[in-house]
């Protein structure tokens, strides 16, 4: 454990927990998640039995209880804690000033924020994730936009998941255009389905985290799940469905108005992208910032839009964006980025993640 100079720290915090069978999860196979904490917050943790001393700066020695208090929380109702985990309620913490950090930390075990589906259950992992799930459940269209690794087309899948195995839907349709990525790979062979399903692998890959394999060929096979690319959406009214789009700035303004002129009745339409990774020809507009620029000020649309501090892959991705972001903010080009405007007060929901400061 990491040493701090006296100056800097103020009297112990103790915790006490009264189930030791769930220590060893709490803190990690040799401690990993106490050293991660620490290494994160610049506090120090000391176990002894089932109980724990905090020390530090008092700001970050609060953090540490709270973070702690929830992965606690998350074990007791059986949810698992792992290395991502520790960094969610760490990310959620730090993200929300004094009494509001309690309750973003305590997203990561919330039950009325927990996402079921077959193979696991999902709760958010960042403040974006958060505003992100709260405008699912609220709105029939929602935008989300951000760098990739943020979890944005992730959820999606989930909630619709999740929609589809309670009965609210009866069928999801996954799309996305098929553009390539900045590559010419020519005449692809075997048959249509084949020639298109590589442009939709990223979507299946979330439907089998999701679902057993067995129930996921049932579902594409009886068509309650439908994953095709945006050109075959010409013509067709999604009625009971929970419709998804994908990579959603390779489309163009006429792509993206025929697209959600498709949604039907009890239906919901989830629409996502970055708009940093655009893969059409330049020039060409792009549909996703068209209807945002259009679209945000209705009240029965939302949009999200997740920054770098949302990324919950390897942090190494979000070092990554961050340069990225940062050299075309020095180039000039952070101007073609789609901003939402802002709502009215008093709408009932956010329409964009707090930016963590």
């Amino acid at each position: 454990m990491s040493d701090l100079p006296a100056s800097e720290v103020g009297e112990p915090t103790l915790l006490q927990f009264d189930d030791n069978s769930l220590l060893p999860m709490l803190f990690g196979e040799h401690d990993q998640h106490l050293s991660r904490i620490e290494r994160q917050l610049g506090v120090s943790l000391v176990s002894r039995g089932n109980r724990l001393a905090i020390s530090g700066p008092p700001d970050a020695a609060h953090t540490a209880k709270l973070a702690l208090d929830a992965l606690y929380a998350r074990l007791k109702k059986d949810l698992p804690v792992t290395a991502a985990e520790v960094d969610a309620v760490v990310r959620m913490a730090l993200s929300k000033p004094g009494a509001d950090a309690k309750a973003a930390v305590d997203a990561v075990h919330s039950e009325g924020l927990t996402i079921h589906t077959r193979r696991r259950r999902i709760t958010p992992r960042s403040p974006g994730q958060l505003a992100y799930i709260e405008a699912l459940a609220a709105h029939n269209m929602v935008f989300g936009i951000g760098p990739a690794g943020t979890g944005k087309t992730y959820l999606a899948v989930a909630v619709a998941v999740s929609r589809l195995l309670q009965g609210e839907v009866d069928r999801i349709i996954l799309s996305r255009p098929a553009v390539e990525a900045g590559e010419h790979l020519g005449f692809l062979p075997g048959d249509l389905r084949d020639k298109v399903d590589p442009y939709l692998r990223p979507l299946y890959d979330a439907l089998f985290d999701m679902l057993p394999a067995e129930q996921v060929m049932k579902h594409l096979a009886n068509g309650e799940v439908e994953v095709a690319p945006l050109a075959f959406m010409r013509g067709r009214t999604l009625s009971n469905a929970s419709v998804i789009l994908d990579e959603a700035q390779n489309t163009t303004p006429v792509q993206m108005k025929m697209f959600l002129t498709r949604l039907g009745e009890n239906s919901h339409m989830v629409v996502t992208g970055d708009p940093s990774q655009i893969d059409l020809p330049k020039g060409q507009p792009s549909g996703l910032h068209d209807a945002i620029d259009l679209l945000s000020d209705m009240e029965e649309v939302a949009v999200v839009e997740f920054t770098d501090a949302d990324v919950v892959r390897h942090a190494l991705v979000t070092r990554v964006v961050r340069a990225y972001e940062a050299r075309d903010r020095a180039n000039g080009e952070d101007g073609d980025r789609p901003r939402a405007r802002k709502k009215p007060s008093g709408t009932a929901k956010p329409t964009t993640a707090d930016r963590p400061e």
